[in-house]
């Protein structure tokens, strides 16, 4: 199997992994994802589609490297399995930090927070 081809698909497993074993974001279950996918995806059409075109390409590629499966607009399809590793990734980690970052900002279960009820009622006059 051609080296591009191959660093594909083992990015892409390593990443599906990565969410699927260790981070656990859910982001495959949800459909904001995958609106967000094709969105993506339909912008690396135009661009990679520029870029690669046989016509007149900016981006050359070693064609024993990889598959010579290109579609479409000249886009080799190794380029569609690394975009999809490199905004998976990104989206999970970038969910992940976030429920982290929620969870350091929660006070203890039980704690009192500064400026609750209770607080605001003393300061009202019941002190």
């Amino acid at each position: 199997m051609p080296e591009y081809t191959l660093a594909t698909l083992i990015t892409m497993l390593v990443v599906v992994l990565v969410e699927l074993l260790w981070l656990r974001t859910g982001v495959f279950r949800t459909l904001q994802y995958w609106v967000m996918l094709a969105i993506v995806l339909g912008f690396q059409v135009l661009i990679d589609g520029w870029l690669t075109k046989l016509s007149d390409p900016i981006v050359i590629y070693n064609p024993d490297r990889m598959l010579g499966v290109r579609w479409p607009f000249d886009i080799p399809v190794e380029d569609f399995g690394f975009g999809f590793a490199m905004v998976t990734l990104v989206v999970v980690i970038w969910k992940r930090s976030g429920k982290r970052r929620r969870k350091a900002d929660e006070p203890p279960h039980g704690a009192r927070v500064s400026g609750g009820p209770a607080h605001r009622e003393s300061r009202n006059g019941a002190d």
